[in-house]
């Protein structure tokens, strides 16, 4: 069943792989034969081993032919199930000829809103009958809401939407599948609203929502306005963590616990248990009433039963609360499958346990096979299960103090191997998911498990539910533990070796990486063993037939495995030659230069509306998986806020040891990302302004900066575009030019006062992302470039790139690379060879357009 479980899991994963969708006839016949075959077979072949058992070899492989067929079976219905899924799913999504249009909707606020200062971000679903077909559900944002949105809310309003779409970056998030996931058919903003007359019954899913905001409400008006983490004990009670500061994550991150600030297993289980054990005690005794009834409860309905069904309901409803993230919906299915299990009197392996709530999860979300969350959610609890195999020896003892004794020892190394496992366990996804693992986070989870779970989580819950008066005192209490579990996890995070960062790994590290694992919490004893840890004089464990077993390696053996990927660097770049990266970061520009030994950022991207920027959501990401820990150069073209956004959340993630720019050196921006470096790494290197003829060699590698001169720099009367740094990268053969925004003038001057061969580039960032007031025909001449290279947003408010601009590439036979159609671009030399991919077109999607690139 574990295998059969596993399948359909492995076919969900498989078709989010995948380019296209199938056809609808064929993911409909493959979920049909799939789940019948399934039940079929499996009947099948449980009667076959039944008649097999001592009929020699042949029998045994028929058996075992039987069962992958089974097993493959039960692929084709994950992916059959996951296709229907997602086909039905993408169905919803808006029709692209009412992208940009006005449309007047009706519907209700069906989540959490989310207030920011650029407006207030949140689910619409769409109620009553329009013109056109329009997604169920919605994602919008509104400047200037007239009140403060509520879930259940009804409102009429005139929007501007558009078909789901993300940037497409190697590692990076992907918003197109999240919102696919989501169920969001479209985004977009809200152009007039007002409420709407409306009535009716509330969805139950939207009135989930509505208790949701009640409870948070009640804890804002509980805390005092400037309760720093009163954001994390609203994560803890309703998993709605967008209010935590960026630098309490980056504290809760380097130090491992995360997962506690949100509604975990551990809280539901926590919870959910306890619900169980107080109503098992009550039912038992009647709940006091069993002089007065004419049968007692248990009499009419075992005790452990309606324990059973409580604890369960305890979970949903705490899961339903939390928003049922994967997390939640893991705990949920696990609980759900062994109070089945108990409900029966049978006592599965926990592997079966696991294998049932991963099956049941990935039915209820198949997109969940994707998230980091579902990995490392389920990876943990099995690394927790393979530890808990370890016999424990309980020491004897005499006397009551010392039975206490031992019993808080066994239950402290248990609590240890137990953290152990998980801190080993998840040593390989964390570095494949995130491309770091704290080092810290054995020690700050011994200390941050007890005070969450036990301390600030039951008083966070209780200060939800119980009156003012009494919800104050607790939840100061609560925002107390946490600030002082904040201040020790903030010196444990300070020293720089408290995160582990290497490369994301190959395939082939990463199954050396989980098999060292697996060796590493391998249980070791022995059944000699446990036979001499069984107390004298007690009863003896009933012989069973012994297995033939292979002594298991020590575990030295498993930390030798894991070594590569834990030292995994970046990819090499041969000298003499470079490696480049045009990310994908909406309207902005953000290029890394790579050679043998060392790394340029050219420009940060742009900050979001959402308050975000790309050199926290698509850069740095970006460096740590590729494994650059360390930039040798950062050049900020310029000041404006599509090329400088970043740089705040750059430097204060990755070390930098030269900052050039053409930005004024007293420039808010910069003071303010050097003043946050200087706090994170000790010291800020100051900024230099960034001026023509400096030039420097790299590996073979020649740099040189073109523009702009020291008297463009002294100018104050020069617009921030015509001070953009442009770069030249050239090796032997090949040669790339970076031009920030530069416009005609600065082309024509670059053309008048440079060596034609130091103009010359064989790829060109194109200035300004195609703008009219760039990219003149006599500039393109002088570059004679065999690509371009456009960074803009997908429809961005700008129009790049021009029409004519466009056309004037294409009239010179330059091949041309637009990010919003290719996502990132790379490009790698190799002597006279040049080797340009695009994202989009490489890794392709269901969910993703990929037009044909270049154009």
């Amino acid at each position: 069943m574990r295998a059969v479980l596993m399948a359909f899991v492995a076919g969900c994963w498989w078709l989010q792989q995948q380019a296209g969708l199938p056809s609808a006839w064929r993911w409909w016949w493959q979920a049909l034969a799939g789940a019948i075959g399934v039940v079929a077979l499996t009947y099948v072949a449980r009667c076959r081993h039944g008649r097999m058992v001592g009929e020699g070899s042949a029998s045994v492989l028929r058996m075992w032919m039987w069962r992958g067929v089974v097993v493959a079976l039960a692929c084709g219905a994950g992916f059959g199930w996951a296709a229907w899924r997602a086909d039905s799913r993408m169905a919803d999504w808006l029709d692209p000829a009412l992208a940009g249009r006005d449309i007047e909707l009706h519907g209700m606020v069906a989540g959490l809103p989310d207030v920011a200062s650029q407006g207030t971000r949140f689910l619409f679903a769409v109620t009553g009958l329009h013109e056109a077909r329009l997604p169920p559900r919605l994602l919008l944002t509104w400047r200037d809401p007239p009140e403060a949105l509520q879930p259940g809310e009804r409102y009429r309003l005139t929007v501007r939407l558009r078909r789901p779409r993300g940037l497409a970056n190697p590692h990076g998030f992907d918003y197109a599948y999240w919102l696919l996931g989501e169920g969001i058919g479209a985004t977009g903003y809200v152009r007039a609203g007002a409420p709407s007359e409306e009535a009716g019954p509330l969805p139950w899913a939207i009135r989930v929502q509505a208790w949701r905001a009640g409870l948070r409400d009640r804890l804002r008006a509980a805390l005092p306005p400037d309760a720093r983490f009163g954001a994390v004990l609203v994560a803890l009670v309703i998993g709605d963590q967008r209010g935590i500061a960026t630098e309490d994550w980056e504290v809760f991150r380097r130090t491992g616990i995360a997962h506690l600030v949100s509604i975990s297993g551990l809280h539901i289980t926590m919870i959910s248990g306890a619900a169980g054990a107080l109503v098992l005690a009550l039912w038992r005794r009647s709940f006091g009433l069993g002089r007065r009834l004419r049968r007692p409860l248990p009499l009419i309905w075992p005790a452990q039963q309606a324990a059973l069904v409580v604890a369960v309901l305890t979970a949903l409803g705490y899961g339903l609360i939390a928003g049922m993230q994967v997390p939640a919906m893991r705990t949920v299915s696990m609980l759900a499958v062994a109070a089945l299990a108990l409900w029966s009197g049978r006592a599965p392996p926990a592997s079966v346990v696991l294998a049932w709530a991963a099956g049941v999860a990935v039915m209820i979300d198949p997109w969940a096979v994707m998230s980091p969350g579902f990995w490392l959610s389920f990876g943990a609890v099995a690394a927790i299960f393979l530890a808990a195999r370890e016999p424990v020896r309980h020491a004897r003892a005499e006397g009551r103090w010392q039975r206490a004794r031992a019993v808080v020892a066994a239950a402290l190394a248990g609590a240890a191997r137990t953290q152990w496992a998980v801190t080993v366990g998840l040593v390989p996804l964390t570095l494949l998911l995130f491309g770091q693992v704290s080092v810290v986070s054995c020690l700050a989870n011994a200390v941050a498990i007890p005070v969450v779970s036990l301390l600030v989580t039951p008083l966070a819950l209780a200060g939800a539910v119980l009156p003012a008066i009494l919800a104050g005192p607790l939840l100061a209490i609560a925002h107390t533990a946490m600030a002082w579990l904040s201040g020790a996890l903030s010196w444990l995070a300070a020293p720089a070796w408290a995160i582990w960062e290497a490369a994301q790994p190959g395939p082939v590290w990463m199954v050396l990486a989980s098999a060292g694992v697996v060796l590493v919490l391998m249980p070791r004893k022995r059944a000699a063993d446990l036979r001499a840890a069984t107390p004298s004089g007690g009863p003896r464990p009933a012989r069973r037939p012994m297995r033939p077993s292979v002594r298991a390696p020590p575990r030295w053996c498993g930390a030798l495995l894991m070594m590569p990927m834990l030292l995994a660097g970046r990819t090499p770049v041969p000298a003499g030659e470079f490696r480049v990266t045009a990310l994908d970061v909406g309207q902005g520009t953000a290029v890394l230069v790579e050679t043998k030994a060392h790394a340029l950022l050219y420009d940060t991207g742009p900050g979001y509306p959402s308050g975000a920027s790309a050199g926290g959501q698509v850069i740095v990401p970006w460096l740590r998986a590729m494994g650059v820990r360390r930039l040798d150069t950062l050049m900020v073209s310029h000041e404006d806020a599509d090329h400088a956004g970043g740089v705040r959340e750059v430097l204060a993630a990755v070390p930098v040891g030269r900052r050039l720019t053409g930005a004024p050196l007293d420039h808010g921006l910069l003071i303010e990302a050097a003043a946050i470096e200087g706090s994170a790494l000790g010291s800020a290197v100051p900024w230099q302004p960034c001026e023509a003829g400096a030039a420097w060699t790299w590996n073979g590698v020649r740099f040189t900066i073109l523009h702009p001169s020291a008297s463009d720099l002294g100018s104050a009367r020069l617009a921030s575009n015509a001070r953009s740094c442009v770069l030249r990268v050239a090796t032997a053969h090949r040669s790339l030019l970076l031009t920030g925004d530069i416009g005609v003038r600065e082309e024509l001057g670059l053309v008048a006062t440079v060596p034609p061969e130091d103009l010359r580039a064989d790829v060109l960032l194109v200035p300004h992302h195609g703008s009219g007031t760039s990219s003149g025909a006599a500039f393109l001449r002088a570059v004679q470039p065999e690509a371009a290279v456009f960074q803009l947003g997908f429809g961005n408010r700008y129009r790049h790139p021009r029409a004519d601009v466009w056309r004037r590439y294409g009239r010179e036979g330059i091949a041309r690379y637009r990010t919003d159609e290719t996502g990132a671009v790379s490009i790698v030399t190799a002597g006279s060879l040049l080797k340009i991919s695009s994202y989009r077109q490489r890794v392709r999607r269901y969910w993703r357009d990929a037009p044909a690139a270049p154009r």
